[in-house]
């Protein structure tokens, strides 16, 4: 009756989810949330125009706007009608947009109605109507006089445009540097992904499975580098690379980001390598298999979630690195610079053009995104990998 009663309570308790499973799923949905919120505004906003931007925030890009935009100045040929000298034009290049109200001074923006026609002084008279056309009418020719500016207040449906895209990547005064960082940034990303993984497999097999003395000091040493900012050994750095020759240079940023990568490179595939089977080692061992053979045969193939998963931490930071590139690769010309110095660039330039920036750093974000999603199972299986036995 014991055996059975204890059963029976063991089976209720297995069968139960934990109490605070649901304070765990709010926090993993706020964590979410936290990641998607600036992620998708930047996104809406790479789409849309410079005037919806400065006016309203991305959440309410679907909604019709109303804002009080810019004072625009009143242009166009003059012409003559009946006595008067007249000039028309339009004030919106958008079909779309409503004009709501205008004035033609900043202390009474919204002064008429559309349709009203102001009288301005020097018998000078200005109509708008709600589609933004104006005719301009003056006793006197204008020539070279400045026309009145004319401050609107007008609604606009949701614009979207491809036009942010086209600048930066085709049309723009920096659409051949944009172009050029983002193949620099592949340049320099993808060696510099691949060569720490080459080097630190074989570390890794060699510190898990091979005995040799000071094995253990070595592991240690690895341990201990990972703790070391490389903030410390950038500039002896440089200056080792400008004495060899290899500085200001893809050679060079290659090998700083593989020095700076294979602590941890090492640390996560020797942990893998050492949760694996130790019979299927001892077997091939028994059949003559060298350890070169093990490794390219059996170890490789087993620790592939390991790999892939240092493969996309390696490629994430070195895609978002600013500090190592603008120090290995210094070039005045503008030939190697990657797309986190280029996004600086256009900050001191294009400050004010949000649009433009918006575009150009999702552009760079997007390829760290595509490899996160299309690599993220083997992320996580190479992180747990070796934490329980």
């Amino acid at each position: 009756m014991r055996v059975r009663s204890s059963n029976k309570a063991m089976g209720s308790f297995v069968g139960q989810r934990p109490a605070l499973s649901w304070a765990v799923h709010l926090s993993m949905l706020f964590i979410v949330f936290l990641w998607l919120f600036p992620t998708v505004g930047l996104f809406i906003s790479s789409f849309r125009t410079a005037d919806q931007i400065s006016s309203s925030g991305w959440w309410s890009s679907l909604s019709t706007q109303e804002q009080q935009r810019s004072p625009i100045r009143i242009t166009g040929t003059e012409t003559q009608d009946k006595g008067l000298y007249v000039v028309v034009g339009k004030l919106f290049s958008s079909e779309a947009v409503v004009l709501r109200a205008w004035g033609t001074s900043s202390k009474r923006p919204n002064e008429y109605q559309p349709g009203a026609t102001a009288q301005l002084k020097r018998g000078r008279s200005l109509t708008i109507d709600a589609d933004g056309r104006y005719r301009f009418t003056a006793q006197q020719s204008q020539a070279g006089k400045r026309l009145p500016r004319v401050f609107t207040t007008a609604s606009s449906p949701p614009e979207f445009t491809f036009r942010n895209y086209d600048y930066i990547l085709f049309q723009g005064d920096n659409s051949d540097s944009m172009a050029k960082a983002f193949l620099n940034t592949f340049t320099v990303t993808i060696p510099a992904t691949i060569i720490p993984i080459l080097f630190a497999a074989f570390a890794a097999y060699a510190l898990a499975w091979m005995e040799f003395p000071g094995r253990s000091i070595l592991i240690a040493a690895v341990v201990a580098l990972l703790v070391v900012p490389l903030q410390l050994a950038l500039i002896p750095l440089l200056k080792f690379h400008n004495e060899i020759g290899i500085g200001k240079g893809y050679l060079g940023v290659w090998l700083a980001h593989t020095g700076f990568g294979l602590p941890l490179a090492i640390y996560l595939l020797r942990n893998y390598m050492v949760s694996l089977p130790r019979d299927i080692i001892e077997n091939a061992r028994v059949d003559g298999a060298t350890d070169f053979q093990i490794f390219t045969r059996i170890i490789l193939p087993l620790s592939f979630p390991a790999l892939a998963s240092f493969a996309i931490f390696q490629f994430l930071w070195v895609w978002n690195d600013l500090l190592v590139a603008r120090v290995f690769l210094i070039d005045a010309s503008g030939q190697t610079t990657v797309m986190t110095n280029q996004i600086v660039e256009l900050l001191g330039t294009r400050g004010g053009n949000w649009e433009i920036l918006a575009t150009a750093a999702f552009v760079s974000i997007v390829v760290p995104l595509l490899v996160f999603f299309v690599m993220q199972k083997y992320l996580v299986r190479g992180l747990l990998a070796g934490s329980v036995k």
